[in-house]
């Protein structure tokens, strides 16, 4: 019966090869090479196939064995299968269909060469070295990773750190990271971004998580975490033949976190440095980084005072022959590491210190060693000079005990001679001895540093192991011994790992399993570290005074010489100083040599005694720290043992027991974690960029352990299946009638009917609780049967769909020829039609022709006849008008010449008569200029002069007397009508009193007619009265207009220019009456408008002019050293009453003349001269019920003053009702608010402190502003996310329109005190208004600034959490519909929708443009914001669609171009045009998903069409690119035509829009604004409200200033 099964299973197997399978073969150069089927030949007993070389046709390859063979491997021995190129790119190596070693090549070679250097193989990370800059670890793409589970995006080492991370999390227990490789795999830079991920990844998730401020901002702990890599890079570090940056050392970083998930702290432990790099290099190799950065990047006075050269000068950095690595600059690496040591807490006095130490040792290098037998050392030699100078030991003791040694025996100290190899072997165990301790001591201080001195605060950490990988050179020493020996126990984990994982998983699905081999290297690890292991073997020759390297070899093949050492343990053929060992991963041949003097690696005890006691402090102190973990260990080390009475005393440990019990620490610290695997992979030997060697690949697979694992996969179940998603993949293969949506189909029972349907031999399949688990090649299996049913289903469509428009093709040809048909009669019908129509037309048109033509004919002759009596009449007047021409030209010449004649004769007369009378007159006129000349010298004529300068004086005296007269009759006339209008007053609320008492008396006797009848004619007589007032008012007013014009016209008249005092004190008395006289008139007029309650007149606008807004540096101490800035005029003494800086001094009564005499007196004695201004008085009042309450019979200035004094209730009151408990207007409304209720706060704020600097509050206004903006900023800060979109809109309207009047009203007062300044008015601390107002200014704009910086960043962090839900997961275009999880299932399987639509984006932006439109926000401010906002929606939608994994398709394109034409719109239907440049990028790469990929040729036409897309940017998209069941996938010659394109310059992902920063500029003030003074009637502001009353009717009057500019 098995026999038949296995007959049943081979003949399967056989089957799947037809012709066109693909098969993998072996081949010498690319390890493997595919070939397919070409012809099958199976007999009973032999099974013969043929294969095609895909590559070269010209090459076969045969398989041929027997049936049997077939059986007792049960197929195994057979090709294994090619994938199918849709599954040869995938991203993780246990989703093939066939999972073999080719398959597994292949695949990570593809994915390789397409640039894609992350590969997962089940829990492992494969990470192929690229040697070459790639774009994968900027903190964009760390941020991105952040939260994300593994499998959401493509494969990487910030997934597997996001892992790590996530499980210490959630299981709250440790992890560890290992990094293993080879040297010049990248171990040392995956582990440094994997440390720089837990440094920098921002998770805001976690409860108790500190939230940075930037996403790639790190606390100081992370900082020097990160600052450890440069280093132990600098002294751990070297260029070796397969590695630029090769570590010579292991180490393990552990990253401290507390309870709340923060990095608290770290710890590293080191293994094994390689000590012999120091003294010797090989060839193109280098020593350690640090002293080649030393010797290119030291001061020069610090490399003169340590004797330091180039490299080349040193012995112990020549021997390579190469000192620098491309592309490396090494004084800017010294830098760094300067930089780095600083920051982890070592001063620069200690840093100075160590490279002094290091000077040292390169000089100790250069010690020259002579003599032939006996070894020989100057006294004076130079570099035993520097050396010991820069160590602090004495030279003499040194040079002793470098050329001798002491041998202590029993009971005496011999001293002899060493040969010059012995020599050079103690001056290098020295420098190594050394060098080792300062390694050490570096790593103490690390520790010390970032340990978290807090140990109860560490709850967990995750462990980072970059260790060195397998290694096998041409000669191999005990560094490469110790290296596999750990790498062994590395493996011995990780398959252990691997194993326990399977089981785990069998278990929890409840499916019966078998137990898996997996092979098992316990054997060689106990050959190595076992009681009688190599390494207790070469301890214990090494103890032996009388030990060699070759006794250490003979003991090894006599103790490993037994069968049960045959497969860990060979002696090789051709040496004898040499052993193998046969580690899993390769047989490495070991050379004896050296073993003995690297294991012991001790320093003389003279040596040793001479660094203990040397001057220097610092070396000293290593040496102790040394010495402190030499003990550590030896206590670590296990017990001595007891031999009969003996016992053996501690000896001190040796390398190998001391890296012995740090590897089983190391191993006991990993199984107590849970442990992530990444497999670093060198491509090539060359270090060339994306260069694929693949002999040298699938060795290293073989050698990490990959290979392995998939092994042990493939003896279970590799292939696992949610029921879910198998029964979407495979529902086709059984009867509708299980998947019928109607029936409410279950899962299960469609799977069953699908396995039961397809598969027959039940062990290639098992059934857990969640998943179906299938054998290797299964998988295969089914896609076939998948494509043949899909091939049916085809067929049949195909079938019908030709019926169906052949069919139409019928119908509609003969439809076609019956419309024919009808159109052919119709066009014969309408031909005959049209002859008959022409034949009817062609009679009609010669009927017309000929009358025409006879008519033409008649008109001709007539026309003739008419011109030729014309042309003689003509000819007649023209011979009649030529002579009467003839006759009427000679009478005008007559004429005109007799009138020539006349005149010449008058001309001639006049001009001789004017000459006789000038010279008369000349002659009178001379003799009179004599006369009067002698008469001007006589005293008489000075008299009569004086005479007539006093009669003027008397005539301009009488002028004024009676001016004077006309004005007491002017001013008798206003008191008069002053009384008048009293009386008018008092009878006109008499009669008002009077109709309200009859008012009353009708109420209480409306039902008498008689009383009624009274009444009505009694309120008839007094609306007659009120009229007659009324009317007498008017012609009051109009003869008041009348007096006032003349007052005006008197003041303009010319005044007097005369030089006598009298006249002018006359005339400045007289421009002082009539002035008093017109503020008596405008008062007069005031209240006439009072009493009749006119309607309120505003306050014209004022002009623009430049403005520099730029921030002057001022404090308020500065403005008001000593309190409010208040001038006060000398005649009043202590008056509260201040100074405008415009030079306008506000008082509220009319001075007398004397009064104004005596200020002048007065102000002889200051520098500050006060000048008597017109006089204002109140003329109408906006706020009618706030006027009732004030005192408006008194001075309004006065009122004004005595709010501005109370500064500390106006300034609450206005925090508190316009700013603090106010409640905005909703911009939504069905009315929206209009500009002045929107903006009121920033009038009411500018108007109240316009009045502060108009009468010289300059404290009070700076305080008040103060208040405002600071409770501004706290008030909009309490709103955070969507809440903020009202209030602060409403306030960046109203902050920008408090700036913009602050700038109108700085205008104003300028123009006033330069008005003034004309006029002789001294503007009063103008200086400090000016920097009381520039500061202002910068304030304003700097709180706009915050304001707007605040608020974007909520918008923007409301926005991103929209965007990718909205933009590119949600599905809005019907048709088009692409499920999560599933296609076909998705109507019945619950499947989440996203958390946002696109409705829910568009909505969010209509609020915020509604918003700050009805709040009348600028424009400029409107656009700025939007345009940031697409250009985080289009960065955000770009950069997350190009990191999705198996998600981007035909389809989904459809409906992210569809969202995008909807944001588009949106954007042109409101004004944001420009904008949509943001989206451009996500545009062509949704284009890119829409166009054709087939070819290369293809491939030029995507960047033609998407130009602006980086050629990394198309080739990830296309590799994220998920292929439909109806595509064909994207070839590998295409995909390498993408990869050809891309260099390491090119830009990946779109620089992401931070929250923090925003670029702004600010809006240019509003011009022409004049302030307002409303105040709405709901807000209980009674000093607001007053003051608001107030401000009007002081402005009114105010005098218009002409601009002196």
């Amino acid at each position: 019966m098995a026999a038949q099964s296995a007959s049943e299973k081979v003949k399967q197997a056989i089957e799947v090869y037809t012709k066109g399978t693909k098969a993998w073969f072996e081949d010498d150069q690319e390890a493997w090479v595919s070939a397919s089927v070409v012809s099958k030949e199976i007999t009973d007993t032999t099974v013969k196939i043929v294969f095609e070389n895909d590559d070269d046709a010209s090459r076969e390859h045969v398989f041929e064995t027997t049936v049997a063979k077939l059986e007792k491997s049960q197929g195994a021995d057979l090709p294994p299968l090619r994938n199918p190129p849709k599954m040869e790119n995938t991203d993780d190596l246990t989703n093939l269909s066939y999972l073999n070693e080719p398959s597994v090549l292949s695949t990570i070679r593809t994915r390789y060469m397409q640039h894609d250097i992350y590969t997962y193989s089940g829990i492992v990370l494969i990470a192929m070295n690229p040697f070459a800059r790639v774009q994968l670890y900027e903190s964009d793409i760390i941020q991105r990773y952040s939260g994300r589970r593994r499998g959401e995006l493509e494969p990487h080492l910030f997934a597997i750190a996001e892992d790590a991370y996530r499980c210490m999390i959630r299981e709250k227990t440790n992890q560890t990271v290992v990094v293993s490789g080879e040297s010049g795999a990248g171990k040392t830079v995956s582990a440094k971004f994997v440390m720089r991920y837990f440094a920098m990844a921002d998770d805001k998730e976690t409860v108790g998580k500190i939230v940075k401020a930037k996403g790639d901002q790190m606390t100081e702990v992370e900082e020097q975490i990160i600052a450890t890599n440069p280093i132990l890079e600098a002294f751990g570090n070297a260029k070796t033949t397969r590695n630029d940056n090769s570590s010579r050392f292991g180490k393990y970083m552990e990253i401290q976190f507390d309870g709340g998930s923060n990095i608290v702290g770290a710890r590293i432990r080191t293994y094994l440095l390689e000590r012999s790099r120091l003294v010797f290099q090989p060839e193109t190799e280098r020593n350690y980084h640090i002293f080649y950065q030393m010797c290119a990047g030291i001061p020069v006075s610090e490399r003169k005072e340590f004797d330091l050269g180039e490299w080349s000068k040193f012995h112990y950095l020549n021997q390579g022959g190469t000192g620098t690595v491309p592309g490396v600059n090494d004084a800017q690496e010294f830098e760094d590491t300067k930089k780095a040591l600083s920051q982890v807490g070592i001063s620069l006095q200690t840093q100075w210190q160590v490279f002094r130490l290091l000077a040292a040792l390169l000089h100790l290098g250069n010690i020259e060693i002579g003599g032939r037998n006996d070894a020989t050392l100057a006294d004076n030699e130079p570099s035993l000079l520097i050396a010991t100078k820069l160590l602090g030991i004495k030279t003499s003791e040194f040079r002793k005990w470098i050329v001798r040694k002491q041998i202590v025996t029993r009971n005496d100290k011999i001293v002899t001679n060493l040969n010059p190899v012995q020599a050079h072997v103690v001056r290098d165990s020295v420098a190594k001895y050394i060098y080792a301790n300062l390694f050490d001591w570096l790593v103490k201080v690390v520790n010390d540093s970032l340990s978290c001195q807090d140990g109860d605060r560490v709850k967990t950490f995750i462990g980072v192991l970059d260790i060195y990988g397998f290694e096998h050179f041409k000669k191999n020493s005990f560094e490469q011994f110790c290296i596999n020996y750990a790498n062994e126990k590395l493996q011995q984990q990780f398959n252990q790992h691997v194993f326990k994982l399977e089981q785990e998983e069998y278990l929890k699905e409840k499916i019966d399993w078998k137990f898996i081999d997996f092979s098992d290297n316990q054997g060689c690890i106990e050959m190595i570290e076992a009681r009688m292991g190599i390494l207790s073997l070469l301890d214990e020759e090494s103890r032996l005074p009388s030990g060699t390297d070759q006794g250490f070899c003979d003991k090894l093949i006599a103790n490993f010489s037994a069968p049960q050492y045959k497969n860990y343990f060979k002696k090789p053929r051709f040496s004898n100083s040499a052993f193998t060992v046969v580690h899993y991963a390769h047989d490495v041949q070991y050379e004896a040599e050296g073993f003995l003097d690297k294991n012991k690696d001790t320093v003389p005890d003279e040596h040793l005694a001479l660094l203990q006691s040397s001057d220097s402090e610092f070396l000293v102190e290593m040496i102790a720290t040394a010495t402190a973990a030499a003990n550590a260990v030896s206590a670590a080390a296990p017990p001595p043992t007891t031999v009969g009475r003996r016992t053996t005393t501690p000896k001190k440990p040796s390398l190998g027991s001391i890296f012995k019990q740090s590897l089983i620490s190391l191993m006991e610290t990993i199984g107590q974690t849970n442990v992530h695997y990444i497999r670093c992979i060198k491509p090539n030997e060359a270090k060339v960029a994306w260069a694929f060697d693949p002999n040298m690949v699938l060795s290293q697979l073989r050698a990490c352990g990959v290979l392995e694992t998939i092994r042990i996969s493939c003896a279970g179940y590799p292939t696992r299946w949610t029921y879910e998603d198998f029964a979407d993949r495979y529902y086709l293969l059984v009867s509708s009638e299980y998947w019928d949506p109607n029936k409410s189909p279950d899962i299960k029972r469609i799977c069953n009917a699908i396995l039961d349907a397809t598969i027959t031999d039940k062990d290639k399949y098992q059934v857990g609780l969640s998943k179906i688990f299938f054998r290797a090649g299964q998988l295969a299996y089914m896609e076939k049967l998948r494509a043949d049913r899909w091939n049916e289903c085809v067929v049949l469509l195909q079938k019908n769909m030709r019926r169906f428009i052949t069919r139409i093709h019928y119908l509609r040809t003969k439809d076609l020829a019956d419309r024919l048909q009808r159109i052919a009669r119709k066009k014969v019908a309408i031909r005959q039609l049209e002859g008959l129509r022409r034949e009817r037309a062609a009679v009609v048109l010669q009927k017309y022709c000929r009358g025409y033509f006879a008519k033409k004919e008649m008109e001709k002759r007539r026309n003739f006849a008419i011109h030729l009596q014309a042309a003689c009449r003509g000819l007649l007047a023209r011979k009649a008008f030529g002579s009467f021409r003839e006759n009427n030209a000679a009478t005008q010449i007559q004429r005109l010449l007799r009138g020539w004649i006349a005149r010449k004769k008058f001309l001639d007369m006049r001009e001789h008569i004017i000459a006789v009378q000038a010279s008369i007159r000349r002659r009178r006129g001379q003799k009179l200029l004599i006369a009067l000349r002698q008469e001007a010298r006589s005293a008489s004529h000075l008299k009569e002069v004086s005479y007539k300068l006093e009669n003027t004086v008397v005539e301009l005296t009488q002028t004024l007397t009676q001016e004077k007269e006309k004005k007491k009759m002017l001013e008798q006339q206003t008191r008069q009508l002053e009384s008048q209008v009293q009386a008018w007053n008092e009878k006109y609320d008499k009669l008002e009193v009077k109709l309200h008492s009859v008012e009353e008396q009708l109420v209480r006797y409306k039902n008498t007619d008689a009383e009624l009848v009274t009444i009505r004619e009694t309120h008839q007589k007094l609306q007659q009265d009120y009229n007659a007032v009324v009317t007498k008012s008017e012609e009051q007013d109009k003869e008041i207009a009348k007096l006032t014009a003349e007052v005006t016209k008197l003041r303009q008249q010319p005044p007097l220019k005369v030089t006598t005092s009298l006249s002018n004190n006359g005339r400045a008395a007289d421009e002082t009456e009539i002035a008093e006289l017109k503020s008596q008139i405008a008062a007069l007029k005031a209240q006439l408008a009072q009493s009749f309650r006119n309607p309120p007149r505003r306050q014209g606008s004022l002009s623009s002019y430049g403005r520099n807004l730029s921030p002057v540096a001022m404090s308020p101490a500065a403005i008001s050293p000593s309190g409010p800035r208040r001038g006060f005029s000398p005649d009043r003494g202590a008056s509260p009453r201040g100074r405008s800086p415009t030079g306008s001094n506000m008082y509220f009564r009319r001075n007398s003349v004397g009064d104004t005499k005596k200020s002048k007196l007065t102000d002889d004695k200051d520098s500050v001269i006060y000048n008597e201004p017109e006089q204002i008085r109140p003329m109408s009042i906006d706020h009618v019920n706030a006027l009732r309450d004030a005192e408006t019979k008194g001075n309004p200035e006065e009122a004004i003053h005595s709010i501005l004094r109370n500064g500390q209730d106006l300034n609450k009151e206005i925090v508190e009702g316009l700013i603090r408990s106010r409640k905005i207007i909703w911009p939504d409304a069905p009315n929206p608010p209009s500009h002045k209720e929107v903006v009121f706060p920033a009038h009411i704020i500018g108007l109240t402190m316009t009045q502060m600097w108009r009468y010289g509050y300059l404290g009070e206004s700076e305080q008040l502003f103060f208040s405002v903006l600071q409770n501004i900023q706290e008030y909009c800060s309490e709103f955070s996310g969507e809440d903020t979109i009202v209030p602060f809109a409403y306030w960046l309207s109203n902050t920008h329109e408090l700036l913009s009047i602050v700038c109108s009203t700085e205008q104003d007062l300028e123009r006033e005190m330069h008005y003034n300044a004309v006029h002789g008015r001294r503007a009063v601390g103008w200086h400090d208004f000016e920097k009381l107002v520039s500061m202002i200014k910068y304030e304003l704009q700097c709180c706009e600034d915050e304001l707007y910086h605040h608020w974007l960043k909520e918008l923007k962090t409301k926005c991103s959490k929209i965007i990718v839900a909205a933009l590119i997961e949600h599905q809005s275009l019907p048709g088009y519909y692409v499920s999560e999880n599933t296609r076909f299932f998705n109507k019945f399987l619950p499947s989440s929708k996203p958390a946002f639509s696109l409705d829910d984006l568009l909505n969010f932006l209509n609020r915020i443009y509604n918003t700050m439109k009805n709040y009348d926000v600028d424009p400029l401010i409107i656009e700025q914001t939007f345009s940031e906002l697409l250009k985080q929606i289009g960065t955000t939608a770009f950069n997350d669609l190009l990191m999705r994994r198996n998600y981007n398709s035909w389809k989904r394109a459809m409906q992210i171009q569809y969202n995008l034409t909807r944001l588009e719109e949106w954007c042109k239907g409101h004004g944001m045009t420009d904008s949509i440049v943001h989206l451009e990028h996500l545009m062509q790469g949704v284009k890119l998903f829409q166009l054709r990929k087939a070819t290369p040729n293809d491939i030029g036409i995507i960047y033609e069409a998407c130009w602006l897309l980086t050629p990394a940017q198309v080739q990830k998209l296309l590799q994220s690119y998920q292929v439909a069941d109806y595509e064909e996938p994207l070839s590998n010659n295409t995909m390498r035509e993408v990869a050809s394109r891309v260099s390491s310059n090119d830009l990946l992902q779109l620089e992401t829009v931070p929250l923090e920063e925003s670029p702004f500029e600010d809006p240019a003030p509003k011009d022409d604004l004049v302030a307002n003074s409303y105040v709405p009637a709901y807000l209980n502001l009674k000093q607001v409200q007053k003051l608001m009353a107030l401000v009007p009717l002081v402005n009114k009057f105010r005098p218009m200033q002409q601009d002196s500019l």
